[in-house]
């Protein structure tokens, strides 16, 4: 492709990307908004599970600080985007703690206080590495591993919808902003020849895929199921 295309092009192709992986990572941080009001409304998480949040926290913070000119060269926009979308995370994770059972406030809680513990100690870890290449791999690998794992933790949704036959438990736009955002920086790490951008977020495509797959299938179903039934129950 490089051989075809003007290094200017190119890079207009990786920055139009990255403009569109951040605009779709904002539709990401703000799609589980109508969930919240849910549970603001209802005082109670339901089945709503709460680890994603917690994933795409640690997700945020390891990302964030990625690409901090401290780790990493000229991307300072990853950075930004990150630290937004740390913000909205911790958010979501105080009001689902706030209407959680005993059980679940306890269980975030901590998971919350690890994921604190943790980020400072690589945070800090990172800066005693004197070798700059050698800092970039460590937090690339391990930003790359928890993209994995947050693309990965609605994988226990998917298997509800399943078990359930329903996708009331799996929001819509955020199924579609994953993997929007995902193939947006999936592009991007392509054109930036970066394989800790690349890795996961084709990953995150493919299971945004399934995703998008299994909510078509079971929403569908589910309104030909549940027609005559509603019918009859009104009668």
């Amino acid at each position: 492709m490089a051989a075809f295309v003007s290094p200017q092009s190119f890079e207009a192709f990786k920055q139009a990307a990255g403009i569109a992986g951040n605009i779709f990572a904002f539709g990401l941080f703000v799609s589980p908004i109508p969930t919240f009001r849910r549970i603001i409304r209802n005082q109670s998480t339901e089945q709503f599970s709460g680890i994603p949040y917690v994933y795409a926290l640690l997700n945020c913070l390891i990302c964030a600080w990625y690409g901090c000119p401290l780790i990493s060269y000229d991307n300072l926009l990853v950075t930004t985007v990150n630290s937004v979308g740390a913000v909205f995370q911790l958010t979501y994770i105080v009001i689902y703690i706030t209407h959680a059972d005993k059980n679940n406030k306890f269980k975030m809680s901590g998971l919350l206080l690890a994921v604190f513990g943790l980020f400072a100690a690589i945070a800090i870890g990172s800066l005693l590495v004197t070798d700059l290449e050698l800092r970039h791999l460590i937090i690339g690998f391990l930003s790359c591993a928890t993209l994995i794992s947050m693309f990965a933790s609605p994988l226990s949704v998917m298997n509800l919808v399943i078990q359930s036959r329903s996708v009331e438990f799996m929001p819509f736009y955020l199924s579609l902003s994953t993997f929007l955002m995902s193939t947006s920086f999936l592009l991007y790490g392509v054109f930036n020849f970066d394989p800790f951008i690349y890795v996961p977020n084709g990953i995150g495509t493919i299971l945004g895929i399934a995703q998008l797959a299994l909510y078509f299938y079971y929403n569908n179903q589910s309104k030909q199921e549940t027609r005559e039934p509603l019918i009859e129950s009104i009668a």
